[in-house]
């Protein structure tokens, strides 16, 4: 809804709120997934909770909240709590706020003195984490501290021990060491959102001393965004790849109009300069696995003519895929989404023209098309939107542009062969398959959020539910990794069954899932193989598989009948439930792959 997109209106929210919240279940429908949100408050959190519901149905998520009482953070949290335990949270935030530092130092206190106040707030803060991460298993996302509305020493404040701003500077320090040790827990960073509002606008005590609000009010939903995007990050809802121009959108002028030497670019000009940091700003993205792909109405020559000055930041190599044509855009973005195997959704398109703009969000639904301005605005349009929001980051990720250019060789290499079965065997693909492992829990965790299409029941687990599966006597779990000769794919598929039956001879399939990206490889074969062995091991009469049908997930409908299973039944729904029978006369399904099923 682009309401609820950066720049947003943040009155207009708070006043429509009802409204929007109505048409936002009427747009989503059954394309949602339920998450429970514990709200532990240090302050009034209840339109907090409001806007941030709002935010959460744009994303595709519908919270059930908790709410504590006023200021009872702590209590609810440190100390047995039979409500929030029945409440079972997917997630808890607590939302404190620089009011719940009661000892400040005192200009008169000694550096022990302050250390040891200090100590006391972290000591709290720690207690209450670890406190809810043993009881509750689940994600954190905790406020750091924003700084004071108030310096007592001016600008000695931010040097000297006694002051407050260097308190909360420290006490903030602290916070991060606690995040870089600890998953799951993440920071929302209120002390960039209240600078970037404006300290005074954000801190008027106006609304704490009437409301219990340590945030203004009309700034409520910017906190709310913020804590949305880190929530929907987690659980899969991020962006992935730019859609990108390249006239006036990467550099300045038409490069078919004014050639390659004539464009901005560089460092001759203000305008150029201008261009160079976008440039560089996108191409940083790469480092977070963010995939770039080109969309331009250009003769290809001319688009790449641009990339070949010496001085522009980004080159052709950069882009996982580059379409400068005179087709339809819209056309462009869906087929580049196919190649990719992504949905179109996945995308951010980044074009300077209005028109082009509306005409993508006309026909390529949840495409994300921010309005980006004049050039000197596009990174923070882009930056304050929140498209990819960081909460974990694999060894997947940091090789993700890496991966997808060893598909096209892949595919390059298919189109050499007129056997399919022997262009498989030319890959020379070796696979990894193993009950889950530590070393792997973050990105399996990340593979059941960000899965969409090759996802037989789409449920979702964090990770400490995928570690409490792990361990769990009545699981059995599968991860495949899956690399050839042009390269590791990583993690690409998952399984979790569970054992069940009155003679504990029924294993019921939760979870299974591939990423599309090794697709059509036999990877799906392998991991079926692996199940059918393990099953047997454990005495597995019967495997009973779950399709639950979505608005994505259409492509593995017949999944189970291509792997032997008898469909048993099908509700009005479609939801479709699948029997094996296990026995001694199964064999192998894939020849292709040379599979390593040693465990570590």
């Amino acid at each position: 809804m682009k309401e609820l997109e950066y720049p947003f209106d943040a009155e207009d929210i708070q006043k429509r709120k009802k409204k929007i919240k109505k048409q936002l279940l009427e747009e989503r429908g059954d394309d949602l997934i339920e998450k429970k949100i514990a709200i532990l408050g240090g302050q009034t959190t209840r339109d907090i909770m409001l806007a941030m519901e709002l935010f959460l149905l744009n994303y595709g998520i519908k919270p059930l909240f908790y709410e504590s009482e006023y200021n009872q953070f702590y209590e609810d949290g440190m100390f047995p709590n039979e409500e929030l335990q029945s409440f079972g949270p997917d997630l808890i935030y607590v939302c404190t706020c620089i009011r719940d530092i009661t000892d400040f130092p005192l200009v008169s206190d000694s550096k022990d003195v302050v250390d040891g106040k200090r100590q006391t707030v972290i000591d709290k803060f720690t207690g209450l984490w670890d406190a809810l991460a043993n009881r509750y298993h689940c994600p954190i996302v905790q406020n750091n501290f924003e700084y004071p509305f108030f310096r007592l020493m001016g600008n000695k404040d931010a040097s000297d021990y006694h002051g407050r701003v260097n308190f909360v500077t420290s006490l903030n320090m602290a916070f991060y060491d606690y995040a870089q040790t600890h998953e799951n827990f993440y920071i929302c960073d209120v002390n960039y959102i209240s600078a970037s509002y404006g300290l005074d606008k954000w801190a008027d005590p106006y609304y704490w001393h009437m409301y219990k609000y340590s945030v203004a009010v009309p700034a409520i939903p910017y906190l709310s965004f913020n804590i949305a995007n880190i929530i929907k990050s987690v659980y899969g809802k991020n962006k992935k790849a730019f859609n990108l121009d390249l006239d006036n959108t990467l550099w300045g002028g038409i490069v078919g109009d004014d050639g390659a030497d004539n464009i901005e670019i560089g460092q001759e000009t203000s305008l150029a300069q201008t261009y160079s940091e976008f440039q560089e700003y996108i191409r940083l993205h790469k480092q977070l696995g963010v995939i770039l792909t080109v969309n331009s109405k250009n003769d290809e020559a001319n688009a790449v003519s641009g990339f070949e000055r010496p001085d522009s930041v980004l080159k052709k190599d950069d882009f996982v895929s580059f379409k400068a044509n005179w087709d339809p855009k819209s056309m462009n973005l869906v087929k580049t989404a196919s190649e990719l195997t992504l949905l179109p959704e996945s995308f951010v398109f980044v074009d300077d023209n209005p028109a082009e703009r509306a005409i993508i969000e006309a026909q390529v639904k949840g495409v994300a098309v921010p309005s980006i301005g004049s050039v000197e605005n596009y990174i923070r349009a882009i930056d304050k939107s929140g498209f990819f929001e960081v909460t974990t980051i694999s060894s997947d990720d940091l090789k993700r542009n890496e991966m997808y250019q060893e598909n096209a060789k892949r595919q390059a290499l298919q189109a050499s062969f007129a056997d399919y079965e022997d262009y498989l065997k030319s890959l020379e693909m070796k696979a990894e398959i193993q009950g889950f492992a530590p070393v792997y829990m973050s990105r399996i965790a990340q593979l059941t959020n960000k899965s969409n299409q090759f996802n037989l029941t789409t449920k979702r687990y964090s990770q400490a539910e995928i570690e409490a599966v792990a361990t769990d006597p009545d699981r059995i779990t599968l991860y495949g990794k899956l690399q050839d000769r042009f390269g590791d794919n990583g993690v690409v598929s998952i399984l979790i069954g569970r054992i069940d039956g009155p003679d504990r001879d029924e294993l019921h399939m939760e979870l299974w899932l591939m990423s599309c990206r090794v697709l059509k490889r036999n990877m799906e074969f392998a991991m079926m193989d692996e199940l059918v062995r393990r099953a047997r091991e454990k005495g597995i009469r019967r495997i009973l598989g779950y399709y639950y049908p979505t608005a994505k997930n259409a492509m593995v409908k017949d999944f189970y009948a291509l792997q032997g299973f008898d469909k048993i039944s099908e509700d009005g729904d479609g939801n479709t439930v699948w029997e094996f029978v296990v026995d001694d006369h199964y064999e192998n399904k894939q020849h292709v792959i040379d599979v390593n099923n040693t465990e570590a």
